[in-house]
């Protein structure tokens, strides 16, 4: 009794705690690399999968407050680099590894969210060339999307006021990068289009890196891009950057500057072109009126005296009054002559001659029909007696009349025809010229 006194004996739940605290002082973060399988994302946010290589596997689960912040989508087979803390699920008495952090191998975790939303969009159509507006060659109110103290927003006034002084241009000041600048971003571009008072706008911002324009790659803003009833140039970064964005927008402009000067054409060059179109409409109206001069010369010089045209009318008219008077005497002649033609047709059509021509030959045809019927009868006559008497000869009762009888053997009736078809106590159906008999086989003879 003494012996057992001295252990102390654990619970199970004692035992898988005290695991625990050993594990999670020791293992606090660890960095594990390995792909992942048996992937499960319940409605309740938390990622559970299994990490493993090709001698061994770990249980991991990522708790939803650190998978909320996942820019990209796990998938089974997916090579993973992960951070977390081993601990033990007691219930189970497993071990595992609580995940706080994951990164696909091989390849930045923003840059494959980006990959992923991308093709994903593309197959939606929201990048489809069908879909994109056309630039208003010359804007009267120009609305802006970006930082109200960053470079993009000097850049493109500095640009505007250069180009062409008297556009006017409203600025939605935004974040365009971090926590909720995307959702800022999309909420101007709505506000833009709900206030209906700008022909286009420039959504962009200055350079930076993958991180800095992620913002700009968020599928809330690439929505209300798509969205927008009015024409977007999306303005990201410098010219080797690109976004979801631009991929989206109406017109990609590689820098802030570069939209503002895609969005306007300089005064200069308006003032150019039109001089330029102003010459060519005095050439056009000089050479048309040249023309039109040579045209009323031509038709001068043709024009002749009314009185010999008039004359020549009136005897044109004469002409054909005569040709006319002529036409008509003719037709008339011709239609006389087919009416005299019709009628003698009419009268060898007359209906009552025809009704007296066909009594006759109705009356022929029922005479040979008499005729025929006679002969067909008396044939009739003779072919029904001739039958008769073979009926007569070939019937089984003219035969039964001479003392023979049909033998049937009960119960399937069928014909006795050989002493062989019937065995003593057998029953017979016999049938004479007159009714019939049942007896029963006694003996039989062959």
């Amino acid at each position: 009794m003494e012996l057992f006194a001295e252990k102390r004996i654990l619970t199970v739940s004692q035992l898988n705690g005290l695991i625990r605290g050993v594990l999670e002082e020791n293992f606090e973060q660890v960095w594990v690399e390995g792909e992942i399988s048996n992937l499960a994302m319940p409605h309740s946010g938390h990622l559970y999968f299994t990490l493993k290589d090709a001698g061994a596997q770990v249980r991991c689960v990522m708790f939803r407050a650190s998978s909320r912040a996942l820019k990209f989508k796990p998938k089974d087979g997916m090579g993973l680099i992960v951070r977390g803390r081993v601990s033990v699920f007691e219930p189970r008495g497993e071990y595992q590894l609580i995940v706080e952090y994951l990164e696909p191998q091989g390849i930045g975790a923003l840059q494959l969210a980006f990959i992923q939303l991308k093709a994903r969009l593309a197959k939606e159509g929201l990048f489809a060339e069908t879909h994109k507006k056309p630039i208003p060659k010359l804007p009267q109110r120009i609305g802006v999307v970006t930082s109200a103290t960053g470079a993009a927003i000097h850049d493109i006034l500095n640009v505007l006021n250069r180009r062409f002084a008297n556009v006017q241009v409203l600025i939605r000041p935004v974040k365009v990068q971090g926590e909720g600048a995307a959702g800022e971003i999309a909420a101007a571009i709505r506000d833009f289009n709900r206030y209906r008072e700008i022909d286009v706008m420039i959504v962009g911002r200055g350079g930076g890196s993958l991180e800095d324009l992620w913002a700009f790659n968020e599928e809330v803003v690439a929505r209300a891009i798509y969205e927008s009833k009015i024409p977007v140039i999306s303005a990201v970064g410098h010219e080797i950057d690109f976004t979801i964005a631009d991929f989206v927008a109406d017109l990609r402009a590689p820098t802030p500057s570069a939209a503002a000067e895609l969005v306007v054409k300089s005064k200069a060059e308006l003032a150019s072109d039109l001089d330029a179109l102003s010459h060519r409409l005095v050439l056009a109206m000089r050479h048309c009126l040249e023309d039109c001069w040579g045209d009323v010369n031509g038709l001068t010089r043709a024009l002749k005296d009314p009185s010999l045209l008039l004359g020549h009318l009136a005897q044109r008219v004469d002409d054909l009054d005569e040709r006319i008077k002529h036409a008509v005497q003719v037709m008339l002649l011709r239609r006389k002559e087919k009416a005299a033609f019709l009628q003698n047709r009419l009268r060898l059509q007359n209906p009552a001659l025809q009704v007296e021509q066909g009594k006759e030959i109705l009356l022929g045809y029922c005479a040979r029909m008499e005729n025929t019927m006679e002969r067909l009868l008396e044939r009739a006559r003779q072919a029904t007696a001739v039958s008769a008497g073979k009926l007569q000869a070939l019937s089984p009762l003219a035969t039964l009349a001479r003392g023979y009888s049909i033998v049937r053997k009960l119960p399937d009736m069928s014909v006795i025809s050989d002493s062989s078809q019937v065995e003593p106590g057998d029953l017979l159906d016999l049938t004479f010229q007159q009714g019939g008999a049942h007896c029963r086989v006694e003996t039989k003879h062959d």
